[in-house]
């Protein structure tokens, strides 16, 4: 179990790989740290898993520091990524600023979108004392720019650019880079260039660990689920179950 994120380089040598998983809130956050996750990532997917948005892109700040409030309330343990959502890094004082917002919520470190071109933004984060953790690949928050989820990495030019990013980041101090829908092959070389651990989400085995969002892993957002992601529990149905069996208690 780490415990913290200096401990990232010896497991990305020695192992064994980074379990990572997203949470929301109090209790999912209590419960995924005394089960012992490596990390708890608040991730702006809670746009859509939480609030049933269409998107990340309408996850503001307040937003963030709400959610990241209430799960570094529920760790005792595991570090807490938080991520800096659509349109708050725009700047590197404006990125700064917003990082320092979620570490007072008691996050361990931020994370934003993007490679080469947010390098100064990265940079003046890192130069504030503030940990961080990179995310290339397929950017959620681009969606609408990109028109829908693709894969990267399937191209000569898309792997260079892929490449370009995690050697900037790395170069620049990120801690870790957390590599979505990339094609595996693509992942596993870029996690052996770079110091900083991988966190891969749709892109194969062979990064230094793996993140999922937590209702993908536990079924209970039914409605949808990434092909990649293999529901474990069916928390969706026995809540159904446990509706219907109050309702007919209460209804007889």
């Amino acid at each position: 179990m780490l415990t913290s994120l200096s401990e990232l380089p010896q497991r990305k040598i020695q192992g064994p790989k980074l379990a990572v998983l997203t949470a929301y809130d109090y209790p999912t956050a209590r419960m995924l740290d005394e089960a012992g996750v490596d990390l708890l990532l608040v991730g702006d997917s809670l746009g859509m898993v939480v609030l049933g948005l269409p998107d990340t892109t309408g996850v503001t700040m307040d937003m963030m520091v709400h959610h990241t409030t209430a799960v570094c309330r529920g760790v005792s343990r595991a570090p807490v990524i938080a991520d800096l959502p659509y349109a708050s890094y725009a700047t590197p004082e404006i990125a700064v600023a917003n990082a320092r917002r979620l570490m007072e919520c008691g996050a361990a470190c931020v994370k934003l979108e993007g490679g080469v071109s947010m390098i100064p933004q990265v940079r003046a984060i890192i130069a504030a004392g503030i940990p961080f953790v990179g995310h290339i690949g397929m950017l959620p928050q681009s969606v609408r720019e990109e028109g829908g989820y693709k894969k990267k990495g399937k191209t000569a030019e898309s792997i260079d650019h892929l490449i370009a990013d995690a050697l900037a980041l790395d170069e620049a101090g990120a801690a870790a880079i957390v590599l979505e829908s990339i094609v595996p092959e693509v992942a596993a070389k870029i996690t052996g260039l770079i110091k900083a651990s991988t966190i891969g989400i749709g892109a194969g085995t062979e990064t230094d660990g793996q993140v999922l969002v937590t209702p993908d892993l536990l079924g209970s957002f039914p409605w949808f689920r990434p092909p990649f992601a293999k529901a474990r529990a069916d928390v969706a149905g026995e809540t159904l179950r446990a509706v219907r069996e109050y309702m007919a208690e209460v209804q007889s």
